[in-house]
């Protein structure tokens, strides 16, 4: 078996990707798993660890959910059996799920954003998913000025010590 060179969670979890940019530009409101229509070559390069959903994101497509622009790249041992890197790819989620999201985008502003890529406890490929509202250029200011507020008094209580 291939090992993984992802980051291991204590909860059995395995990252492949974050998206880090999806807190700082949206505000987070319900939070999904979600499942992945992937063919072999495309777990074997997520089992590498690599991966990148930072410009990806979720659309409905046909009455289903389709991750959009995720690059999962070509995985060189395949040879001319590979995938194509930036596909869409299904998620697989209940069906009062599905309603639930798209009923969510539907309403002005809103957007589903991928926020982690992982491995779950079994060892399938998971997809977290997040309603999101685009956050306004000021409250991205508030957010950098309390991150660097944090960032200054957790220096100045270590240095007091």
């Amino acid at each position: 078996m291939m090992a993984s060179k992802g980051r291991k969670k204590k909860d059995g979890k395995t990252l492949i990707a974050d998206n880090r940019r999806a807190r700082y530009e949206y505000h987070l409101e319900d939070v999904f798993e979600a499942g992945l229509v992937l063919v072999g070559t495309e777990v074997k390069a997520l089992r590498e660890g690599r991966a990148n959903i930072a410009e990806s994101y979720v659309s409905l497509e046909d009455g289903a959910l389709t991750l959009i622009n995720a690059n999962f790249p070509i995985f060189h041992a395949a040879n001319r059996f590979n995938h194509e890197p930036t596909r869409p790819r299904k998620l697989l989620l209940h069906k009062k799920e599905i309603q639930k999201l798209t009923a969510a985008i539907e309403r002005k502003g809103r957007t589903i954003v991928p926020l982690k890529l992982y491995f779950g406890k079994r060892g399938l490929v998971k997809l977290e998913i997040a309603i999101a509202v685009g956050k306004k250029l000021h409250d991205k200011r508030i957010a950098t000025k309390e991150r660097d507020w944090k960032r200054d008094q957790s220096r100045l209580l270590r240095d007091r010590g």
